[in-house]
């Protein structure tokens, strides 16, 4: 059964202790990759928005501060083909 020899020289005690941590530490990276992936959250996919009208477009700079309330009434007035007033 020992035909080398009855005991492990100093070389064979750190290959196998560096094998041993090298092993478990294959097998806890394992363990925790599965487990991120499975407890991802799943990543919805976005639909394109529907086209908006002008009138939204419009609506929503006039929320957002980018334009002021006589030019919001001006462009919705050219949009709805109603008279233009000059400034």
């Amino acid at each position: 059964m020992f035909w080398y020899g009855h005991d492990v020289s100093g070389w064979g005690w750190f290959a196998m202790s560096a094998s041993m941590v090298v092993f478990w530490a294959l097998i806890i990276m394992v363990g925790v990759l599965l487990f991120r992936a499975v407890n991802r959250p799943h990543e919805h996919t976005h639909t394109p928005a529907a086209p908006q009208t002008p009138e939204q477009v419009l609506g929503e700079r006039f929320a957002r501060g980018e334009i002021d309330e006589e030019e919001y009434r001006r462009r919705m007035n050219a949009l709805h083909g109603g008279p233009l007033t000059k400034p």
